[in-house]
């Protein structure tokens, strides 16, 4: 696929096809299109915990904080929850602060989901200390992204943005509108 159309398909699902499944190497694989992405002075602080069972994706599910801006939806419904989780984490043995490289990583991921046939949305709103405790996640790791992947089941349309409003909404036909600023707006002419 080309990279522009990989890009434009990879966008943040957040309603899946819960009965379908994802194999365990399948989210490997994916990490280990992480590992090969760029990491700041090559510290390579990232580690993963990948979880594909209905059982260890129902300990992930609450402790995600799902759409801020759709105040009236608490998440998916059950079957339509993701499949899999991979859970990014900061080792502070290898370094303290972690730069940019989570989002790094989770942009390889979610671009290798795309291409497998897959879909996701990398959710930074994480209740913590509840994960921490559900997962027995030591210490030593900062808990930085959770990635929620499954086989879409929603219709994500990009659109203008009007008005200076960046809210993403949905229509009457559960259609998830995302406004993006124009090209022109972001570049700078100095």
């Amino acid at each position: 696929m080309e990279l522009k159309n990989l890009v434009l398909k990879t966008r943040s699902y957040r309603r899946f096809d819960e009965a379908k499944r994802i194999s365990y190497d399948t989210l490997k694989g994916l990490v280990g299109l992480a590992r090969l992405s760029a990491s700041g002075a090559n510290r390579q602080p990232l580690k993963y915990l990948i979880y594909n069972s209905r059982e260890d994706c129902e300990k992930v599910f609450p402790s995600v904080v799902w759409a801020a801006y759709l105040k009236d939806w608490d998440g998916p419904a059950p079957g339509e929850r993701p499949a899999g989780y991979i859970v990014v984490l900061g080792d502070r043995t290898i370094t303290e602060t972690f730069g940019v490289d989570h989002g790094i990583a989770a942009q390889s991921i979610m671009l290798g989901a795309t291409e497998a046939g897959f879909g996701g949305c990398m959710i930074a709103s994480i209740n913590r200390d509840q994960l921490r405790s559900m997962l027995n996640i030591p210490e030593k790791y900062d808990i930085l992204l959770i990635l929620a992947l499954g086989k879409p089941i929603e219709e994500v349309i990009l659109e203008e943005i009007r008005d200076n409003d960046v809210k993403y909404w949905r229509d009457s036909n559960g259609r998830h509108h995302v406004p993006k600023r124009p090209l022109d707006e972001l570049i700078i002419e100095t």
